[in-house]
């Protein structure tokens, strides 16, 4: 899990100081945690989520094997390698069939 983002995103627009007083922390710690130099504990990550208007769900994901990751990123690589070989260049006007009496 990314703390850091979770935290930046639960967030949003919000000001440090905003987020920092109904989660009962200082601004400089909430700046510590978004920019991963401190690790919050479950019980503070909850409780400045919650300031933010958020609920944390936690979830387990089943982990894929070494291999099949590996796998993976090799497929993608293929994928990206034959959409290379697709022409990207697109008309000014687009062109389509004219449907109906014109």
């Amino acid at each position: 899990m990314n703390v850091e983002g979770l935290i930046r995103g639960a967030r949003g627009s919000r000001s440090l100081r905003g987020l920092a007083g109904p989660a009962h922390t200082s601004h400089a710690t909430i700046v510590a945690y978004e920019a991963g130099r401190v690790a919050p504990t479950t019980d503070t990550l909850e409780r400045v989520v919650r300031a933010a208007g958020f609920e944390v769900e936690p979830a387990l994901v089943r982990a894929l094997p070494a291999a099949a990751r590996a796998g993976r990123g090799s497929e993608l690589l293929e994928v990206l390698a034959l959409a290379a070989q697709f022409p990207a260049r697109h008309h000014a006007t687009l062109r389509c069939p004219v449907f109906g009496p014109s």
